[in-house]
């Protein structure tokens, strides 16, 4: 274990769990690494560029809230209501001088507050002034949720801030722009602030708001009832004010002739990072991870080494955290850690897998067939819809995965949970399959 330790800011720490013994000509190494923050302040802005940290009162922040201002958002009528309550309540979470704004989002993006193109800094009259605001708004129109990010990303920009992040609320299917377009959009987002999305109700498209959550690093929730909304928006917002450091990648260098396999997120959510690594420099490359407050993430990476003789050992990647500086460097974390590779011909030490390795394996997988287990359930196919839901009863069983267990059995009819054995309910409540698919990839952490 590496440590970054420094007054006022985080200290970072990375672990590594595996199995580092390969039969001969053994090719694949897996490896789960804790990434783990601990303290307070902040590294990309009280270290290096104090302007943007503000002692005891936690990082500079921006953040706008993009509140669906939709014609649906009428029925019922105390939906809109809540959207609004709730809204005011994350504006009471926001500290003292945090900047923000609110959007209301339908067909096309509207400034609600402050106007302008301009965010405004919280306190208690900007607060008051906002929620008189929001009191104005009412439901009309059609859903275009990339409009409402581009519009969330032009107000953030210009912040000189540590940490930018967008909340964002739908009850709709995003039905009034072509799913390239919402694409683009996030795309042209990612890496410039995080986004935490919620759909509320069931008349909104699970993948569309997950989507939004995965490209821009947040969380994505179902609020089945308007009105628990004032207590998730909250606990959002009280999430995002802990936020210390932004823009953290893991960066994974590599020697000569191996090969990275995939890297991914593993807890608390499943998230695949592979194909979001940009190159830096020979043989390396960065792995985004967000912003990060207090906590602990697991990460599951897979490489492919150069085959080799009994005996013989290598380093097979080399792990470590960075944060970006405003000339274009890098700041290192201080954190890191070795994943090895060594061949040898005892069979049990080669061919025993890591506790860590085989639980977040199982529940990748997990999250993957319940995936794949509603999206037969919907189109009707009976026999592949209960094969698949009934492998994520065994996998949720067998990991401990008690929330997980607890969704499924509103989906199907558990006979056994250790082999699997299920039947699909005749009649689901359409909150439950919404609340299991957009839930899917939460994880438990292995007991290490």
């Amino acid at each position: 274990m590496a440590n970054f330790a420094k007054s006022n800011v985080p200290q970072f720490s990375v672990d590594v769990y595996q199995n580092e013994y390969l039969p001969e000509e053994g090719r694949e190494v897996d490896a789960v690494v804790t990434v783990t923050a601990t303290g307070g302040g902040t590294v990309g802005s009280a270290v290096t560029a104090p302007h943007l940290y503000s002692p005891g009162q936690g990082p500079s922040a921006a953040v706008v809230l993009m509140v669906d201002c939709s014609g649906s958002m009428d029925y019922p009528p105390t939906k809109m209501r809540n959207a609004r309550d709730a809204t005011a309540a994350a504006i009471d979470a926001l500290r003292d001088g945090v900047r923000f704004a609110v959007v209301g989002g339908t067909h096309v993006a509207r400034e609600v507050f402050p106007g302008g193109g301009a965010l405004a800094v919280a306190d208690a009259g900007t607060r008051e002034q906002a929620k008189q605001a929001l009191r104005k708004l009412t439901a009309g129109g059609g859903t275009a949720i990339g409009t409402w990010l581009r519009l969330a990303d032009r107000l953030l920009a210009p912040a000189d801030v540590a940490i930018r992040h967008g909340i964002l609320l739908t009850d709709g299917r995003n039905e009034h722009e072509s799913p390239q377009d919402l694409r683009a959009a996030l795309d042209a987002c990612a890496g410039r602030f995080t986004c935490d999305a919620r759909g509320v109700g069931t008349d909104w498209e699970v993948k569309e708001v997950t989507a939004v959550a995965s490209a821009l690093l947040g969380s994505a929730d179902i609020v089945a009832d308007p009105a628990g909304l004032a207590a998730d928006f909250t606990r959002m917002m009280e999430t995002a004010m802990g936020k210390e450091v932004a823009d953290v990648s893991l960066r994974l260098w590599t020697p000569v002739g191996t090969t990275v396999r995939f890297v991914k997120q593993v807890a608390p959510t499943v998230e695949d990072l592979t194909r979001r690594r940009t190159e830096a420099g020979p043989r390396a490359g960065d792995y985004p991870l967000g912003s990060w407050g207090d906590e602990s993430r697991d990460y599951h990476l897979c490489v492919e080494v150069p085959p080799a003789g009994i005996g013989q050992e290598m380093l097979a990647a080399r792990l470590s955290l960075v944060v970006p500086q405003p000339d274009g460097s890098v700041q290192n974390l201080g954190a890191q850690g070795l994943v090895r590779a060594v061949w040898t011909d005892d069979l049990v030490a080669s061919t025993s897998i890591n506790p860590q390795v085989a639980h977040y394996t199982g529940q990748a997988e997990l999250s993957q067939v319940i995936q794949e287990g509603l999206d037969l359930r919907k189109v009707g196919d009976i026999d592949g819809a209960t094969a698949k839901l009934g492998r994520a009863v065994q996998l949720a069983s067998a990991s401990g995965n008690a929330d997980t267990a607890k969704l499924l059995a509103k989906v199907v009819d558990v006979v056994d949970a250790a082999t699997g054995t299920v039947r699909l309910k005749a009649k689901v409540e359409e909150a439950d399959e919404m609340t299991l698919e957009t839930r899917s990839t939460k994880t438990v952490r292995v007991k290490k």
